[in-house]
């Protein structure tokens, strides 16, 4: 979050930010109680509406802010389209592309100006570290950018630096088999009873399936979905037995969450309502484990809940 904040600080009191109605409930926190206390102004927008984006960003527009896909919907964007709006009034657009990691997405060659990835995540990789990287284009916004972080105090200590490091080493291998199991999982779930809907990009009949594939290598590793029943969600969250249950993502270990009790909680009721945030969602992060006991473990979790 110090990587996201410190980008909002490149922005003065009056100009705008247009971000995503569908966003990390970090990032949504961030941006819904303190950037606007810096007089900065937030709209939010559905992204995946090109029409609505149009229409949001103004003479005052500095900074466009997307996630594609989103966490947790796995909503897509087209970057390339946003991009092009947000310079022809002269703003940048960044992208955070934490749930795709470098290896299956690279926005800078889509248009964006600043890429955020969560370090914590895939770059990391076994949950024992918190950082987050800003890739930008361009040495005066590098410098920029560098500026805030002396300021701030948000520079990562060397052993934390070196953990992502070492990371980076296999980061290209966890997100191949990460991925792979994920893509059996989604299927799985898609065609169980007690499913009544996936989100996942990388099934075919996911709304952004061909946009998704035309700007990444693949659709990653975290998907959500929804079972009709809160009650069931619950009972599939605490029981599994493969499945941590934590708000992460990007870990070697499988982790299992319900984002409206956890990572989007302190969104309000209304607000997570009217964006299709319902109680039953259920989101995993699919790790490095054996595919088929995972899907066994979620198969008894489904079929054991309450009716």
């Amino acid at each position: 979050m110090a990587a996201l904040a410190a980008v909002t600080h490149l922005l003065g009191t009056g100009e705008e930010i247009v971000a995503g109605d569908d966003l990390y409930g970090g990032t949504d926190r961030l941006l819904s109680r303190v950037t606007p206390k810096t007089g900065v102004v937030v709209k939010r927008v559905n992204t995946c509406d090109l029409d609505e984006v149009a229409s949001a960003i103004g003479p005052w527009t500095k900074l466009v802010w997307v996630e594609s896909p989103t966490n947790p919907r796995q909503q897509i964007c087209d970057i390339r389209k946003i991009a092009e709006m947000a310079h022809a009034h002269g703003a940048l657009l960044l992208v955070d592309n934490s749930i795709m990691s470098p290896v299956l997405s690279r926005p800078l060659e889509l248009g964006a100006d600043i890429v955020m990835h969560s370090a914590t995540k895939f770059i990391a990789g076994h949950s024992d570290v918190m950082a987050g990287v800003l890739a930008v284009k361009g040495e005066r916004l590098a410098k920029e950018l560098y500026f805030l972080q002396n300021a701030e105090g948000s520079g990562l200590a060397p052993f934390d630096c070196w953990i992502c490091l070492r990371g980076v080493k296999t980061m290209a291998l966890r997100v191949e088999k990460q991925q792979d199991n994920a893509q059996k999982i989604a299927e799985f779930l898609a065609s169980h009873p007690r499913v009544k809907k996936v989100n996942y990009a990388g099934l075919p009949e996911h709304p952004g399936h061909e946009l998704h594939y035309s700007q990444a290598k693949g659709a990653g590793s975290v998907l959500s979905f929804l079972t009709g029943s809160l009650a069931l969600s619950k009972h599939v969250v605490e029981t599994t037995k493969y499945f941590s249950i934590t708000v992460s993502f990007g870990s070697v270990k499988s982790l299992i969450s319900m984002p409206c009790f956890m990572s989007h909680a302190s969104i309000p009721v209304e607000v997570r309502q009217a964006r299709g945030l319902t109680e039953d969602l259920v989101r995993i992060s699919v790790g490095i484990e054996d595919v088929n006991d995972l899907i066994s473990d979620l198969d008894k979790a489904l079929r054991t809940g309450p009716l």
